[in-house]
C-alpha cells in the first residue's frame, strides 16, 4: 500500500502474524518483522534466471538475487506479490500463482523478512524495469555453488539464503 509515495508494509510477529503496518523505511530502520516473495525462474536447459539489483536500491545494490523478489505491501497476501513483482521486476505475466516451495524465517541475512520462495517455468522474453534491475542473465546450477556464493559480495545474503535452501531441498529423495 502507497500514500503519496510512502510505501506501508505489514509488520508480523514471529509466527507471520500481521500485528500492525509500518512505512518501508521504519521496517529497516528498526529491524521489524515483515515479509517477502521471492521466485526462481528456470528455462528449459535447468539453468536459473539471476537479476543484478538496481545499484540505486537500499539494500544489496548491485548484487545478484533471485529472478524476482519483493516485499508484500500492506495488506497484501504472497501470491499476490509474487505475480506483481514478477509483472514489474521482468515483465513476466504469470496467469497462475506459481509453484510454492518453501518459507524462510525472518533472520538477519533476510533483511528480518518472512520469505515465501516460488518457483516458474519460461524461456522469456524478459522486460527488465531498470529502476529495479541492473540486469539479468541465466546461470548454470554449478555456477551457484557454496565455494562461489560465500565471501565473494556479488550475491544478496538473502540470495545465498534462498539457494542454500532450494539445493538442500533438491537433494532430497523423494518419497
Amino acid at each position: 500500500m502507497m500514500s503519496e509515495g510512502v510505501e506501508f508494509f505489514d509488520v508480523v510477529d514471529r509466527y507471520d502474524s500481521v500485528i500492525g503496518k509500518a512505512t518501508r523505511d521504519e521496517v529497516h530502520k528498526l529491524g521489524l518483522l515483515h515479509r517477502s516473495a521471492h521466485l526462481l525462474v528456470f528455462n528449459s536447459l535447468g539453468q536459473v534466471l539471476l537479476q543484478r539489483r538496481s545499484f540505486e536500491k537500499d539494500t544489496s545494490p548491485g548484487m545478484w538475487c533471485s529472478s524476482v523478489s519483493g516485499h508484500l505491501d500492506s495488506g497484501e497476501e504472497y501470491d499476490e506479490c509474487v505475480i506483481r513483482e514478477a509483472a514489474e521486476e521482468i515483465g513476466l505475466e504469470l496467469y497462475d500463482v506459481p509453484e510454492r516451495l518453501f518459507k524462510i524465517r525472518a533472520c538477519e541475512e533476510t533483511g528480518n523478512e518472512f520469505s515465501l520462495v516460488y518457483r516458474a517455468n519460461s524461456e522469456g522474453p524478459f522486460f527488465l524495469d531498470e529502476e529495479e534491475v541492473s540486469e539479468a542473465r541465466w546461470f548454470d546450477m554449478g555456477e551457484l555453488d557454496d565455494s562461489k556464493l560465500h565471501g565473494h559480495g556479488d550475491f544478496s545474503p538473502a540470495f545465498v539464503k534462498v539457494w542454500s535452501r532450494f539445493v538442500e531441498a533438491e537433494k532430497r529423495p523423494i518419497r
